[in-house]
């Protein structure tokens, strides 16, 4: 290898480490921004850890970088010293006769592309390296897409150059996509997640088809002596076996050898939905499953006005919450409620003259709540006056009630909300001899899963009935 492409090689490592930096700085300031968003004074034990292990990782990245820059140091001497060789040489060698600049000898040679679509129809390569560049941060995936962005300058420089505004294409070194993947397409919109995102979350044991957790149902007892060397109360401690089942979500495509070979970036558009449509089934199952599902765990808090109003709403809401903290008292309070974006956008449009008798952290004291201005399944869209956070999800039925129209609010302790699941779900089966016969290629997505919000009777909270018909604006 010669000094040069050394040298190149060293910066990229250095543009690595750098970037490994900067990204744990991101993410910190992200969950510090979070918490002062949601008007919390501590972070959660999770988040504590994944701070500390960021703090080792920047650590770890600046340690890196004073090696590399060391490194880089040397390289650049060293070919400063083979320059200096160099020219020393010609001087000695001089006939007279000036030679031509480097860049200035007429060169014949061609190098293939680093992507190509007459290797890779789909684009997968190029995806492929975006992904373990940002994730796994892959050396040799960085230097692909290095390569690649030298070689659109090289070819397509103008173009990259005048985009308007302050971030032209090149401030986004190695994302520009190869110009036979930029044909646009709009993917079928789903309702994801976001009850789910907010559940405590939990890896899915290892084996086993059910997850078995002892729930104390006759507890120990205490009571104050009769007399001196009398009895003391004594209660035998039991326990209830709860048993919540691991379930399978997966979902499946047969895709034409033709659509895979002559399509572009098909591959990755059908995966993309079937993630998707896996997550919205998901929290669907969380919120509206026979028997276990948030609907059916949670008690019911009537509200049967026939004219609805924001103001005769929130005490229910109130009166929800105080259920489920007199259920499970010092285990856990409630924390969030969970509504359909009808209902949120309804709630926003209610006026009022009358305010809290008492004031909430972070909440303005003349205003029914507040708004983070937060897109779709993008965090807390904002909180109610006593402080609880809003999780819009359009998972919620809205055809509930006698008259098929009704949707429910969810009052919920975000710590006995508990979700497990497989740390690397969803997977993704590809077979091409499933259905070779009829030149088709089988596409399954599937992942394991379990949750629970039954280990406390009582321990989550709606508010349901007429009032929550179909809002009018």
């Amino acid at each position: 290898m010669d000094i040069e492409r050394l040298i190149n090689q060293i910066e990229t490592e250095l543009s690595v480490a750098k970037r490994k930096r900067d990204q744990a700085q991101a993410e910190i300031e992200i969950i510090l921004n979070t918490a002062s968003k949601e008007s919390r004074t501590a972070l959660g034990s999770d988040e504590d850890k994944r701070v500390e292990a960021l703090f080792g990782e920047i650590a770890e990245a600046k340690a890196e970088i004073a090696g590399i820059d060391a490194k880089l140091a040397q390289a650049q001497r060293a070919q400063k010293e083979e320059k200096d060789s160099e020219q020393y040489a010609e001087r000695k060698h001089d006939t007279g006769v000036q030679k031509p600049a480097y860049d200035r000898v007429a060169r014949v040679g061609n190098e293939e592309r680093t992507y190509r679509i007459d290797k890779d129809r789909s684009g997968g390569k190029f995806l492929r390296d975006v992904a373990r560049q940002f994730l796994y941060r892959d050396l040799e995936a960085e230097n692909r897409l290095v390569r690649h962005m030298n070689e659109e300058r090289v070819e397509r420089g103008e173009y990259l150059q005048r985009a308007a505004g302050d971030a032209p294409t090149t401030a986004f070194t190695g994302l520009v996509v190869p110009q036979y993947l930029t044909d646009m397409y709009a993917p079928a919109v789903a309702a994801l997640r976001p009850f789910a995102d907010i559940c405590n979350s939990h890896d899915l044991p290892a084996s086993g088809m059910t997850v078995n957790i002892s729930r104390i149902t006759t507890a120990t007892s205490v009571a104050n002596q009769a007399s001196e060397l009398a009895a003391v109360s004594a209660t035998s401690i039991d326990d209830t076996l709860l048993t919540e089942n691991v379930q399978t979500a997966a979902g499946q495509q047969t895709l034409s050898r033709q659509a895979l070979d002559r399509g572009t970036g098909v591959e990755d558009v059908v995966m993309s939905d079937l993630m998707r449509r896996y997550a919205t089934n998901l929290d669907s199952t969380l919120l509206n499953q026979a028997t276990t599902g948030l609907t059916n765990i949670a008690t019911a808090t009537a509200y049967t006005d026939g004219t609805p109003t924001g103001p005769e709403l929130y005490p229910k809401l109130l009166g929800a919450a105080a259920g489920v903290e007199a259920a499970l008292l010092a285990q856990a309070v409630p924390t969030h409620a969970v509504m359909h974006s009808r209902r949120w956008y309804w709630l926003q449009s209610q006026l009022t003259t009358s305010w809290p008798m008492f004031g909430q952290m972070g909440v303005p004291a003349q205003t029914v709540g507040q708004n983070n201005g937060v897109g779709y399944n993008a965090g807390l869209r904002g909180q109610l006056p006593n402080g609880l956070g809003v999780v819009v999800d359009n998972n919620i039925a809205t055809n509930l009630g006698a008259g098929t129209n009704e949707d429910e609010i969810y009052i919920v302790p975000r710590d006995e909300c508990h979700l497990w699941e497989d740390p690397n779900a969803p997977l993704f089966i590809r077979a091409e001899q499933a259905a070779a016969a009829a030149l088709g290629v089988l596409m399954v997505l599937y992942g394991y899963y379990a949750y629970s919000f039954r280990r406390y009777s009582n321990g989550m909270g709606k508010v349901n009935g007429t009032g929550l018909v179909t809002p009018t604006f």
